[in-house]
């Protein structure tokens, strides 16, 4: 890897090694080939903490940060150039000294239902198996459906589809950006209306994070930031970080843009579904940020306050 000073020649994208990760990364790569074909690219997988403990869930060894952790520091140390990440892995305050420079196009955010015998999410039967990792999922499903029972589902996509086919689930819930990614559209039975499943914060779309300041990679990769991509996403992570909120806490955002308004839809729900606090808020893309902040306050303000403090066992 050549010099941050002068001429670079080369880049190292920094990665997850499974295969939808590989996928996002390697789609990155292509785009920049195509924007610098001078620059030789490569690879560099990166086995992290959550990709190795998968018989736990997210919530009880510390969330998301672990699918990112040690590729941002490989980031920090110099070792890889950039990393490519699905942004609702990334914690909404990031380490210092690091910037998500870039958010392509945001591929479809919505859940999706995979389902062994073709029924909908309201077709399923009482006390059916249903597979999610998402304490966010589990909550919405349970606040609609309390007769389901929700098992733990972790691994790579293809894990997780295999679990479903061979029985152990009735139907598993996955992003529906990862399998339209991997080209698995044909196994979903049904897409999850945001009034099932509000998504996740970030859902569908992918971050490229680099250090902070490094101008030779934010300037390569301004062609592929999709600006209405990025002002939903800030929406969402501003909604996020003013609740403070990580795996542990079934919280959904969910940003959409009509010209130039915003629509900001979020909610707190406590793990077992029974308490849901949910709005939405309207205002101009400009304010994309304090839109996220202000919902979040207003949802704080209507219970979502007590529903936080008492996951994370405060007073």
């Amino acid at each position: 890897m050549s010099s941050e000073n002068g001429t670079r020649t080369s880049l190292v994208i920094g990665t997850r090694a499974s295969q939808l990760a590989v996928w996002q990364a390697e789609w990155v790569q292509a785009r920049l080939h195509e924007i610098a074909p001078h620059l030789s690219i490569r690879l560099e997988r990166i086995q992290t903490s959550g990709d190795k403990i998968l018989d736990v869930p997210l919530a009880k060894i510390g969330g998301k940060a672990l699918f990112i952790k040690e590729i941002e520091e490989a980031l920090l140390r110099k070792d890889i150039d950039l990393a490519v990440h699905s942004m609702k892995d990334v914690p909404s305050v990031l380490p210092e000294g690091l910037a998500i420079h870039c958010v392509p196009q945001r591929e479809d955010p919505r859940d999706a239902l995979l389902s062994r015998d073709g029924r909908s999410f309201h077709e399923l039967p009482p006390s059916a198996n249903v597979g999610t990792s998402s304490l966010r999922r589990q909550a919405q499903f349970l606040a609609q459906r309390p007769d389901l029972s929700i098992k733990m589902l972790r691994g790579n996509l293809d894990t997780r589809v295999r679990k479903l086919r061979e029985g152990q689930f009735d139907a598993i819930v996955l992003a529906a950006s990862g399998l339209k990614r991997l080209g698995w559209a044909d196994q979903i039975t049904e897409y999850l209306s945001t009034d099932i499943s509000l998504p996740a914060v970030g859902q569908g779309a992918l971050g490229i994070e680099g250090r902070a300041d490094d101008t030779f990679i934010q300037d390569l990769l301004a062609p592929l930031n999709d600006s209405p991509s990025r002002l939903t996403v800030t929406a969402e992570r501003a909604f996020l970080a003013r609740l403070e909120g990580g795996c542990q806490v079934p919280i959904a955002g969910h940003a959409t843009l009509e010209g130039s308004m915003l629509t900001l839809h979020g909610l707190v729900a406590s793990v077992d579904g029974q308490q849901i606090i949910r709005d939405v808020i309207h205002g101009s893309v400009d304010e994309a940020e304090s839109l996220g902040v202000a919902l979040a306050e207003r949802i704080l303000e209507a219970g979502g306050d007590k529903i936080l403090n008492e996951i994370y066992g405060r007073a």
